[in-house]
């Protein structure tokens, strides 16, 4: 299991899942690891009305993933980690799960919004759900308090 070779880091570019990507980084430098960082395209985005479908030519135009994967990317191999992007789509954590297995990850480092309430009963949680589905060890990095998860 340790030391971790394989990490898989999921970030929707919100501010904590930039701190679980610190996290990542320095386990990975310390163990010569590769990064896998990952992000999904979701199907549809939910607002507080309603769930609105979305193209991937808008979600690309509105959030830039392609871009912003690239800056994180090139900013890991400047420390000398060996960084892959991989994209997914549909469910967040079923996909964090499936491209962690079909990786070979040996851990996933992800961040966890600490969203409590009606938010939590409605939507769930996308950490919660990737530590029960995950067949390797999952680190979870609480949000420091102020660190919102982003709009959906």
């Amino acid at each position: 299991m340790f030391p971790s070779k394989r990490i898989v880091c999921p970030t929707d570019f919100s501010e904590a899942s930039l701190l679980a990507l610190a996290n990542a980084t320095e386990i990975a430098l310390h163990n010569q690891a590769q990064v896998f960082l990952v992000h999904v395209i979701p199907v549809s985005l939910t607002t507080a009305d309603r769930c609105m479908p979305i193209t991937m030519p808008e979600y690309q135009r509105f959030l830039k993933p392609q871009q912003r994967l690239e800056q994180i990317a090139e900013s890991l191999r400047a420390k000398g980690l060996k960084t892959e992007i991989v994209t997914g789509r549909g469910d967040a954590a079923n996909e964090i799960v499936r491209i962690a297995k079909e990786k070979g990850a040996d851990m996933i480092v992800i961040a966890t919004h600490g969203v409590t309430g009606w938010r939590h009963f409605a939507f769930g949680s996308v950490a919660e759900k990737v530590v029960r589905l995950a067949s390797c060890p999952v680190l979870s990095i609480r949000a420091a308090a102020g660190a919102a998860a982003p709009e959906k």
